[in-house]
């Protein structure tokens, strides 16, 4: 499958009395996919997941399945474990929803595997999974950094088509990575900050919580690093960058529910615990920046 654009890993939204806003979730979809979205997550961690009952998990699924079916555009769904085997049982679980396009699957956390084995976990997964597997790197949840070589391992794998790259700076293994991308293997930004420049090194597009608002300049600003329009691609970028720093300014997806609230598109703010709300000054900064970026023309 080809995988390009911006995915929006969605939130999970929550009603006054603490249960699983559905109706919520599915205009959230709609609003994001009719805004230039070329698809969603579910269950991603922006979803709060390990938060969620098993019943609110499937009816998550549930709906972002029903979007998948009404719009036609991609559904990923973060699965996986950090054990192998349950890992695979909960890949194998998605069977349930053939609307599902793929399975966004975290580098096993706490345990901290060898690189090989990391590898050794993702062919397991990889070829129990009903769905496509999309790597999802995250050094700084996981402990687990995985260098070049071992991304181009992972992308050699059967039933492997990208990673989510969301590692908060360059270095040398993305620039060669980019440089040289293994043939049918997405490189997804995952880091909203970083997303700019992996774009311009040649990122397909990016998964991108930031992208909940704004939704129709960071689509824009993707298809102009990838038709080569440079100074377009800046000057839609511009503002996204500060915006995306002020959306992560708290644990997510802490400041994007109380903006969204804010604005008027979820019925509350409220995230699970272990999580808190925000404090109010950085949710000001969020909606400043959000403000700041409404205000510049998109590029012609």
């Amino acid at each position: 499958m080809e995988l390009s654009g911006v995915y929006v890993p969605l939130v999970t939204p929550f009603t006054p009395d603490g249960e699983v806003d559905l109706g919520a979730l599915h205009r959230l979809a709609h609003e994001v996919v009719a805004a230039g979205a070329a698809g969603i997550v579910a269950l991603g961690t922006t979803g709060e997941p390990a938060a969620l009952e098993d019943a609110e998990r499937r009816a998550v699924l549930d709906v972002c399945a029903a979007v998948r079916r009404d719009t036609g555009t991609t559904l990923v769904v973060g699965a996986g474990a950090s054990g192998t085997r349950r890992g695979a049982a909960e890949l194998a679980a998605l069977a349930a929803w053939p609307e599902i396009d793929a399975a966004l699957v975290a580098v096993p956390a706490f345990v901290r595997p060898t690189e090989a084995g990391v590898v050794a976990h993702m062919a397991e997964l990889a070829a129990r999974s009903p769905v496509p597997v999309l790597v999802y790197h995250v050094p700084h949840r996981t402990a687990r950094p995985l260098c070049g070589a071992t991304l181009r391992e992972l992308a050699a794998l059967p039933g492997v088509v990208g990673v989510k790259h969301a590692v908060p700076a360059l270095d040398a293994d993305a620039v060669t990575l980019l440089a040289d991308p293994p043939p049918g293997f997405a490189v997804l930004a995952g880091d909203d900050v970083m997303a700019a420049p992996l774009l311009a090194l040649g990122a397909a597009g990016g998964i991108l919580a930031s992208a909940h608002v704004c939704t129709g300049r960071w689509a824009a600003m993707v298809d102009a690093w990838r038709t080569g329009d440079a100074p377009c691609a800046r000057e839609l970028g511009a503002p996204l960058a500060p915006l995306a720093g002020a959306l992560f300014a708290e644990p997510n997806p802490s400041v994007i529910k109380a903006v969204l609230h804010a604005r008027g598109r979820i019925a509350t703010p409220d995230v699970r615990l272990p999580l808190l709300p925000p404090d109010a000054a950085a949710l000001a900064v969020a909606l400043d920046r959000l403000a700041d970026a409404e205000r510049v023309p998109a590029a012609a």
